[in-house]
C-alpha cells in the first residue's frame, strides 16, 4: 500500500469513528435522556473550564518579576469579554493575543 493510499485509509477510518462517536448518544438516548446524563451535561463544562484554568496557571511565577501580571491581565480580559459579549471565541482569541503581546513586548 502506498503512502498516499495508507494516509487516505487512515483519514477515512478516523472520520468514520469521529462521526460514529458524535452520533452514538443520539442513537442510544432516542426516547429519554437519563437524569445522570443531564446532570453531567450541567456540571462537567464548568468543572472542565476550572481544571483548564488551573492547568494553565500552574507554572506562573508569582514570586519573581513580572509576578504573574501577563497572566492576570489576560485572564481578566477573558472574564470581562465573556461576561460582556458572551462570545467564547472572541474571549479566548483576545486573551491569547493580549497575553502574547504582553510577554513579547511589555514584560
Amino acid at each position: 500500500m502506498s503512502t498516499a493510499s495508507h494516509s487516505a485509509v487512515l483519514i477515512a477510518v478516523m472520520s468514520a469513528v469521529t462521526v460514529l462517536l458524535r452520533a452514538l448518544p443520539f442513537l442510544v438516548f432516542r426516547k429519554k435522556v437519563p437524569a445522570y446524563v443531564s446532570y453531567l451535561g450541567r456540571v462537567l463544562p464548568p468543572a472542565i473550564i476550572g481544571m483548564l484554568v488551573i492547568y494553565c496557571l500552574k507554572d506562573t511565577a508569582v514570586t519573581a518579576a513580572p509576578f504573574g501580571a501577563p497572566e492576570l491581565i489576560a485572564g481578566a480580559l477573558v472574564v470581562i469579554l465573556q461576561a460582556w459579549k458572551r462570545s467564547t471565541l472572541l474571549s479566548i482569541l483576545s486573551g491569547t493575543a493580549v497575553y502574547m503581546l504582553l510577554i513579547q513586548l511589555v514584560f
